[in-house]
């Protein structure tokens, strides 16, 4: 039998191309004839059974775990309820791991913060993080990160925004590149590009160098606004950004809005 993380691997490498049957043929092979005498393979089946979609085998794993459940196993299994989306048994498990286990810091609340965002239950994330403040915990950017997700997917971009500016100020590290992308892509949507340039900024100050997924994210708030960008080329070129074929086409696009704001002028 291949080792345990060449299979999880193999099993991982199936399953995001799309291949659900060979994925699930390498999950039968981790399982094994007795999963009770395989135990060390639970942690890992959570997360790919949830990938696969299977309530009924994430149930059947945790079955075996639940009685002595180790750590990395409990946040797993949180993980793996929160993605299909059984919210009651995601919050069964972290209680039990609440009361478990007496060394729990703010990134572990951050998994079960993480099931409200993507679950769109923002009243739940508020009393979660209520509850960490009052039991003394320091936010941390784990959560600060689940914390503007929870907003921006419950639809308050702007609330997200201040969230991370206070991420920012308390912290002495700087707030993830994916948390201030997540905020930038909404702006984009709503193409309100004087709070995308904001973001922009922000990410510049604390030290992310400009790369071509934010000058992508950043030109199609300008395309959505159908606005015209003015000097981007300049400042893709003093960041030593080399644009590829994507953000030339959306050069393209926001060179056309100079010509019919020039028009504009002229009627």
């Amino acid at each position: 039998m291949k080792s345990r993380n060449i299979l999880t691997k193999l099993c991982r490498h199936y399953l995001y191309a799309g291949h659900n049957e060979k994925g699930n043929n390498v999950l039968q092979e981790m399982e094994g004839i007795d999963l009770k005498q395989n135990r060390q393979v639970c942690s890992d089946l959570l997360p790919l059974y949830a990938t696969l979609r299977s309530i009924d085998d994430v149930i059947k794993i945790w079955e075996v775990c639940k009685s002595n459940p180790q750590f990395d196993e409990c946040m797993n299994a949180i993980d793996a309820y929160g993605k299909l989306n059984k919210i009651e048994e995601a919050e069964a498990v972290f209680d039990q791991t609440v009361t478990l286990y007496q060394n729990i810091s703010s990134k572990h609340y951050a998994v079960m913060l993480k099931v409200y965002a993507n679950n769109k239950m923002l009243s739940k994330g508020k009393n979660l993080v209520k509850q960490m403040a009052e039991s003394g915990f320091k936010i941390g950017l784990l959560t600060w990160d689940a914390l503007v997700k929870l907003y921006v997917e419950a639809g308050e971009v702007e609330k997200a925004d201040s969230i991370l500016r206070r991420a920012s100020e308390q912290n002495r590290s700087k707030p993830f590149f994916d948390t201030y992308m997540t905020i930038l892509d909404q702006y984009a949507k709503k193409g309100d590009v004087h709070n995308a340039e904001k973001i922009f900024y922000w990410m510049k100050q604390d030290g992310y160098v400009a790369r071509l997924k934010q000058y992508h994210t950043l030109l199609q708030t300008y395309i959505n606004a159908k606005a015209p960008a003015y000097g981007f080329r300049e400042r893709i070129k003093a960041d030593n950004v080399f644009p590829n074929r994507a953000l030339e086409g959306q050069l393209a696009e926001v060179d056309a809005f100079k010509k019919t704001a020039g028009s504009d002028l002229l009627d």
